[in-house]
């Protein structure tokens, strides 16, 4: 499977809804069994494309799926916009894959000290307390 270029207000929704859906200490789907499976968490890599551009490759399994791992990526871009010394991200377009059960994202955010203009924003702080709060790893 494979999905590209998510739409922003799909993306801003799954991410609240991924965290918040982490509350429960990041349980996820339950599997055939009916016993909730936990997220892997394989990788999170953030790197400057130039100017303000960033990208976001994260990987993992288990959880929920694509929610859990657009989580994930939005994490890593929040501690990353942070260690840049800037407060806020946009999402820009993340392309999805799925095989054998891996779930891998290559997102790319723009990171600015103020709060840029759009719907699929993020505010890095609040992002990255959530994400600790939730047990869900940063860059």
């Amino acid at each position: 499977m494979t999905r590209r270029g998510a739409p922003a207000a799909a993306l801003a929704t799954g991410l609240l809804a991924g965290l918040a859906g982490c509350a429960d200490g990041a349980a996820g789907q339950p599997d055939a069994t009916g016993a909730a499976s936990r997220p892997d968490y394989r990788g999170l890599e953030a790197s400057l494309l130039g100017g303000d551009l960033i990208r976001v490759r994260a990987a993992m399994s288990g959880g929920r799926g694509l929610p859990d791992l657009e989580a994930y990526a939005a994490c890593g871009t929040a501690q990353y916009a942070l260690a840049r010394g800037y407060g806020f991200a946009r999402h820009v377009r993340t392309n999805v894959d799925e095989e054998g059960g891996v779930w891998r994202a290559d997102a790319v955010y723009t990171i600015s000290p103020a709060l840029p203009r759009g719907i699929a924003t993020l505010d890095a702080e609040v992002v990255v307390a959530a994400c600790s709060e939730q047990g869900i790893p940063t860059v």
